[in-house]
């Protein structure tokens, strides 16, 4: 009858202790992904000037003054990336 006692704490501590990993991964997990929505410069070849009349402005991932949805840091309106896509005409 002791073993089964001994099993049953053990099986609750089990449960609580997976219980507290679960809800602390959720926490980092939403803490990660919060600081990480946006790829850094370099990963998209981003540079200050435009390429093939491309530039930042003009890309629907543009948000004026000076950033972008996807990309992290200062952007500049004139410069560009490998992520550019145009903004649809109308």
């Amino acid at each position: 009858m002791k073993r089964e006692t001994t099993g049953h704490y053990s099986r609750r501590g089990a449960l609580r202790a997976g219980l507290a990993l679960v809800a602390g991964a959720g926490a980092a997990g939403t803490a990660f992904a919060q600081a990480t929505d946006k790829v850094a410069q370099n990963l998209v070849q981003y540079q200050q000037t435009p390429k093939d009349g491309q530039q930042c402005s003009l890309c629907v991932n543009w948000q004026p003054p000076n950033a972008c949805k996807v990309v992290a840091g200062t952007i500049n309106p004139n410069g560009w990336c490998v992520a550019f896509a145009p903004k649809s005409a109308g």
